[in-house]
């Protein structure tokens, strides 16, 4: 019987987290809007969910990692959002271990976020709203 991998849990090192606020950000925040369109395009998000993300923004951080991603959904597309210095509507901010486990489904944010692995910050109902809707998201199987 093949055994289940699982996502090793690990801290980048903390130079990383040193140099990367000072290297271009706009590259996350493309490539993170790109592939949240391609989901929503291939309807792995759920279209009545999206229409209330319209016009709010958001904020991605990898700690580890030094880096950050602001994007906002209007026009019902995600968009980059470059040289954001606002207050965005909602923030995650986790270890990049922490969103590859998430990304995995290996763990779900409710116990990222009670054991303070994964912090949301802002609009309570938006961050329910978008905990649902990924919770709802159906991955295709690859293997």
């Amino acid at each position: 019987m093949k055994q289940a991998r699982s996502m090793p849990r690990f801290k980048l090192p903390p130079l990383l987290a040193r140099i990367g606020p000072h290297l271009p950000q706009w590259p996350h925040a493309a490539a993170l809007s790109v592939v949240l369109n391609a989901a929503a395009i291939a309807r792995l998000l759920p279209r009545e969910s999206l229409t209330q993300l319209e016009g709010r923004s958001f904020l991605i951080i990898v700690t580890d990692a030094g880096s950050r991603a602001a994007f906002t959904f209007s026009g019902e597309h995600f968009k980059p959002l470059f040289n954001f210095r606002g207050t965005p509507d909602l923030t995650f901010s986790a270890t990049l271990s922490v969103f590859l486990r998430l990304l995995a489904r290996e763990e779900d944010p409710d116990t990222l976020f009670f054991n303070r692995e994964l912090a949301i910050e802002g609009d309570t109902e938006l961050g329910l709203l978008v905990k649902n809707m990924l919770d709802a998201v159906e991955l295709p199987k690859l293997v």
